[in-house]
């Protein structure tokens, strides 16, 4: 996690009117532990669209969504993609928010940056506008991008937590949730504040599963301050940054408004705070002389299959060499496997034991 109290002068708490890239280029690397971006989708509208009855359809023409070309989108998209992933701590995640129309190109960009993947979550909106023309499929989705800094990277997960939104199951990558309407859509003069802002209940998850409190949240493009709304409430600090002076206003007015939760720990499952210690590792056991560089280990569902311990604290199976749950899992067609549980040992009795009764042994206090 980023520790604000490491991060002198990073701006906790504020909405700031500016160039994204200006102002992420002042903040120190790793400072943030979760960003959440909603940029221009480059919709490249061409005409205005009508109802059935003739009245005008308040689609998104501003002139930040405009773009003259893909490559220039592209550039825009790198620019501030590769600004972010300076700034996201190294155990930190990115959620990007788009449609089809940009989405594609974002996800591309981002591998190619050395993001990873995590997943996409589909937003099913519950009560999409129709396709007045009749010539398409009502566009009925939008589509989030969620990834880790680098491959390999360890990331926050509430698995537990977010249970909460889906009835107490796993939670699924298809949230149904209507668009931002009624009150709680912000309106100037009768009209909307902001073309695409977004329900609160949308960042409710994405803040709650990837983040914990007191974390650092990072929206470049905080438009109406939906972002920072919901991190305040849920007791997170947080950072907008925001160039469209009209919209700053907004969002600094909105925020002000928020109360916070009663109890900082709302949606948190003390489950998810233990996955995330990290226990002894297999390194760890070979240090402590528990098992020895030439010692051999022997699989669960085969005994008669035997990896050998190298000094490195891999283990090397025939030909291969990994951790002892890329070895298991070489052995199991390539199946996950957990190899605390399905590497074995020779007790001094002559019985086979799990590993993970050494690991054990090294969590377990001292007398």
């Amino acid at each position: 996690m980023a520790n604000p109290t490491r991060q002198p002068g990073l701006p906790l708490d504020e909405i700031i009117e500016g160039d994204s890239l200006e102002i992420l280029a002042s903040f120190p690397e790793n400072c943030v532990d979760l960003i959440f971006a909603d940029p221009p989708y480059n919709l490249q509208l061409r005409q205005e669209l009508y109802r059935p009855n003739m009245t005008l359809v308040d689609a998104v023409d501003d002139a930040w969504d405009k773009f003259a070309s893909f490559r220039d989108y592209d550039e825009f998209t790198r620019a501030w993609l590769a600004a972010c992933q300076r700034v996201l701590a190294k155990t930190g995640t990115i959620w990007v928010i788009g449609t089809y129309h940009n989405i594609f190109r974002v996800g591309a960009i981002m591998q190619e940056l050395g993001y990873w993947m995590l997943n996409d979550v589909v937003w099913v909106k519950t009560n999409p506008m129709p396709n007045f023309r009749g010539v398409r499929f009502t566009n009925a989705h939008e589509t989030l991008i969620w990834a880790s800094k680098q491959k390999g990277a360890k990331y926050t997960f509430n698995h537990h937590a977010i249970k909460t939104f889906n009835n107490g199951k796993q939670m699924r990558s298809d949230w149904l949730l209507p668009i931002c309407s009624g009150s709680e859509r912000i309106r100037l003069n009768g009209e909307k504040a902001h073309s695409t802002q977004k329900p609160e209940a949308l960042l409710e998850r994405v803040i709650a599963s990837s983040s914990r409190p007191g974390d650092i949240v990072l929206d470049p493009f905080v438009g109406s301050g939906t972002t920072a709304a919901v991190a305040k409430r849920l007791h997170r600090h947080w950072i907008g940054i925001e160039k469209e002076p009209t919209y700053v206003s907004v969002a600094r007015e909105r925020v002000e408004q928020v109360v916070p939760e009663m109890f900082p720990d709302t949606l948190s499952d003390p489950r998810d705070g233990a996955r995330s210690k990290r226990g002894p590792s297999f390194k760890d056991v070979l240090a402590a002389g528990l098992v020895s560089p030439g010692q051999e280990l022997f699989f669960r569902s085969n005994p008669a299959l035997a990896g050998t311990v190298t000094p490195e604290g891999t283990l090397r199976v025939g030909a291969f060499e990994g951790s002892i749950h890329r070895a298991g899992s070489s052995l199991a067609g390539g199946t996950p496997c957990n190899g605390w549980e399905h590497w074995y040992f020779t007790g001094e009795d002559g019985t086979f034991h799990p590993i993970n009764e050494l690991r054990r042994s090294l969590q377990a206090p001292s007398s």
